[in-house]
């Protein structure tokens, strides 16, 4: 079970980070996996401050080796962008649903939602930018506040309509 779910991430990995793989398609295909998609972002924030760490340390370190600091840089980027590009592609384009401003309730949970993944994309747009461990953070609360407003109180499943099961 482990060496399926691990060989599954690293499939999945490896096409999201593929130039000509988007976070998913817009078909419709009805295939979601919108627990996933949550679970890939906290490993692309996880990712991304080791990169910052390791870029920090090198530049402290008497003999900066440029190759790695590139990578490390290179490495910071991509894995924003793959925050961004799941924020956006896969929940504004086609999970959240757009909800009229006369239902109150669903209306205020979809301004949450948006809101929540604005922070995030910001938030991933920042940490390209520099290497304060502030964005880690910032990107980890944002994605727990939108998992919560998204999710519920309870963890449910959405159907490939984006209600609540």
């Amino acid at each position: 079970m482990k060496k399926s779910l691990l060989l599954l991430t690293l499939l999945i990995t490896f096409f999201s980070l593929s130039k000509t793989a988007s976070a998913h398609c817009e078909v419709p295909c009805g295939i979601y996996n919108d627990s996933l998609r949550i679970e890939l972002i906290k490993e692309h924030i996880q990712t991304i401050e080791k990169a910052m760490n390791q870029i920090t340390e090198i530049q402290n370190s008497g003999s900066i080796n440029y190759n790695q600091l590139i990578r490390w840089i290179n490495t910071k980027e991509e894995h924003a962008n793959l925050i961004q590009e799941i924020a956006e592609q896969y929940f504004l384009t086609q999970r959240v649903k757009f909800t009229e401003p006369s239902d109150k309730e669903k209306y205020t949970t979809y301004v949450n939602q948006l809101t929540y993944l604005h922070q995030l994309i910001v938030f991933s747009m920042k940490a390209k930018q520099s290497t304060d461990l502030k964005y880690i953070s910032e990107m980890q609360d944002a994605t727990a506040r939108f998992e919560k407003a998204y999710f519920g109180l309870v963890k449910h499943r959405h159907d490939h309509n984006g209600e609540h099961k």
